[in-house]
């Protein structure tokens, strides 16, 4: 038998309800709204199940280094849950704290309760609860629900169906059809030019805002030698062959018109080995931008990223690539966050190797400096960094990012939940196949990589299903009702939903580079198509308009209530407002969940999805009906 429990306690019998657990989590019932500073004493609070012994509390905090231990205090409750508070000293920056629960009520006489949960045994800090006396991400992020959108496979401008004219075409594209399929590895894999383009974005805005989006992230505008352009030629202007930068401008301007924000996408990582900082570097030995690189005796006489020469590593020792890059209006970071452009925010691509090199390792500097210059120019912007393994470490650190790409607390966990086996398809970065695990281990990892990093993160992190560096949702998984699984549980769970444009109608490709497939817009004009799936369409819109409609969805803490192998459900709450989500990816045998979860007087309303939450004399009957999702208002 595991010494960990999901809310505290085993599981049990469908006709028995299943107990909640100790509970704390970052949200405004258990921690003070706002940004503590150092030296305030912050009153965080516990909720324990009143049933059996009342518990000896206490609160670890560590300060300095050093774990130190406060009583905590009763503080209210009722027959149902009682509730403790105790007062955080805000020490550090970054300040962590756990509870210990003792008596004789708990497994073993005492345990733990961390992000992970109940723990009856002793646990490093990995997965403490923290304070941070950094601020979050603006409220906006937040709330927003994002739209990644790769230039060349969305759409192309008017009067352009066929792609730019040869005599306009780059010298080192492969001209494409739009209803080519993307070419998945080998020649011209990065070469395909299908022509769509920012003139084309912003002619289609109507999809976005139908679907309910009201944030677009490009992948990168700049001019490069590829289709994608993070092999960037210069960061001075936005490639002619997507329009300029006057199309850019426009498209911001239209963007902004319709009340909706812009994120673009930077490399601090590298540059292309055409960009014209490395190319002055190259010719000229004594140039200023010979300090941007990092050199080496080996050939090519220069590090590139991960051994490709194409791609030359930034060395940020060099204090005058800081200054260009991130300081004041004129830098890289500047222009582009000013008018025209007046972009909402940046996207940084490998964020999690930038600044690191053999003994070097700068990320932290370079976090802070990009988020500090971002915020003298516009208080208001967000900073998102790429990172597909545990990025704990980077979120922690103070100043830096507002949060990551989430693959590992939710993109991973959610595929390896829902895959199909017999896809065959392989993670990004390991050479074996994405597994089917049961919903303990996939919730296990959600709340492990989760409980990583402070709460003021978890509410900006980029939670998504797929995005233009995996295969598609919809091929991963291969069942359309897995997909709207998926989606639910993207739309429900802390954090910013993010999709990856055609995801919306299943599109699908069993890579990166496979499934950055050109949106059908003849059969979506249509109204569905064999690529277009209208009613996926209706559902994505759907799950979307559900969370707008919830401050639950958007704001609230996180409390799992069950998990099984093929069932999990969890609690969206705020002070006002109490809200459950089911998800279940086969038929299972149907739970019961403690009746007192619904405000007195109230009957459930189901949100989405239709089923009935019976009200009976034991508690609150979950349909083991699958797969599926299932959303209710308690309260």
């Amino acid at each position: 038998m595991s010494d960990r429990t999901t809310g505290g306690r085993h599981a049990a019998a469908p006709d028995v309800a299943v107990p909640l657990g100790a509970h704390h989590d970052g949200s405004a019932l258990y921690v003070p709204p706002g940004t503590p500073a150092l030296g305030d004493i912050v009153p965080v609070r516990l909720r324990v199940p009143s049933d059996g012994p009342a518990p000896d509390v206490w609160l670890r905090v560590v300060e300095d280094g050093e774990p130190r231990v406060y009583p905590a205090r009763a503080d209210g409750g009722d027959e149902h849950e009682r509730w403790y508070t105790a007062d955080v000293p805000v020490t550090n920056p970054v300040t962590s704290y756990r509870f210990l629960l003792a008596g004789e009520g708990q497994p073993g006489g005492q345990a733990w309760l961390n992000g992970e949960g109940t723990i009856a045994r002793d646990v490093p800090d990995a997965s403490d609860f923290r304070l941070s006396t950094t601020p979050p991400g603006p409220d906006w992020a937040r709330d927003a629900v994002v739209y990644q959108v790769f230039p060349d496979r969305f759409a192309r401008s008017s009067g352009r169906h066929d792609g730019p004219p040869a005599g306009e075409l780059p010298d080192w594209a492969l001209p494409a059809a739009w209803d080519e399929e993307p070419i998945g590895g080998g020649p011209g894999t990065g070469t395909q030019l299908y022509g769509g383009d920012l003139g084309g974005i912003e002619h289609r805005l109507d999809h976005l805002q139908r679907l309910g989006v009201d944030t677009l992230y490009l992948t990168p505008v700049f001019p490069g030698r590829s289709n994608h352009r993070y092999d960037a030629r210069t960061f001075d202007h936005v490639d002619p062959v997507l329009g300029g930068d006057e199309a850019f401008a426009s498209l911001s301007r239209a963007l902004h018109g319709r009340g909706m924000r812009l994120v673009g996408d930077l490399t601090t990582n590298h540059t292309g080995d055409a960009h014209d900082w490395f190319r002055r570097a190259v010719e000229d030995p004594s140039a200023e931008e010979r300090s941007f690189y990092y050199w080496q005796d080996a050939a090519p006489g220069y590090v590139g990223w991960l051994g490709h020469a194409s791609l030359p590593k930034l060395d940020h020792h060099a204090p005058a690539l800081a200054s260009r890059m991130f300081d004041g209006p004129s830098s890289v970071v500047g222009r582009y966050l000013a008018e025209p452009f007046a972009m909402d925010g940046w996207r940084v691509d490998v964020a999690n190797m930038t600044g690191r090199q053999g003994a070097d390792d700068m990320t932290h500097e370079v976090a802070e400096r990009m988020r500090a210059a971002m915020a003298a120019i516009n208080p208001d912007a967000a900073l998102i960094a790429e990172h597909f393994h545990d990025a704990g470490a980077d979120l922690r650190a103070a100043g830096g990012w507002h949060g990551t790409m989430n693959y590992s607390a939710f993109t991973r966990p959610v595929w390896t939940w829902l895959a199909d086996p017999a896809a065959a398809l392989r993670y990004v970065e390991l050479p074996v196949g994405i597994p089917r695990r049961p919903g303990p281990a996939a919730v296990a990892a959600m709340r492990e990589f989760g409980a990583a990093v402070p709460w003021s993160v978890t509410t900006h992190q980029w939670n998504l299903l797929g995005s233009h560096d995996t295969a598609r949702f919809r091929t991963i998984v291969g069942s359309r009702d897995l997909v709207e699984v998926g989606v639910g549980l993207l739309m429900t769970y802390p954090g910013t939903p993010v999709l990856f444009a055609g995801d919306e109608g299943g599109l699908t490709g069993r890579n990166g580079e496979n499934s950055r497939v050109p949106m059908p817009w003849a059969q979506i004009d249509a109204g569905g198509g064999p690529a277009w799936d209208a009613g996926l369409f209706a559902t994505y819109r759907s799950l979307i308009a559900l969370r707008r409609s919830s401050r639950a969805l958007r704001e609230g803490g996180l409390r799992w209530a069950l998990v099984r192998d093929d069932a999990i459900a969890y609690l969206r709450e705020t002070a006002g407002e109490r809200v459950l989500v089911l998800a279940s990816r086969a038929p299972w045998r149907g739970a019961l969940l403690p009746g007192h979860l619904l405000a007195a007087g109230e009957q459930p309303e189901n949100l989405y999805g239709g089923a009935a939450l019976a009200v009976e004399p034991g508690g609150l009957r979950l349909p083991g009906d699958g797969p599926g999702v299932q959303v209710w208002r308690l309260a």
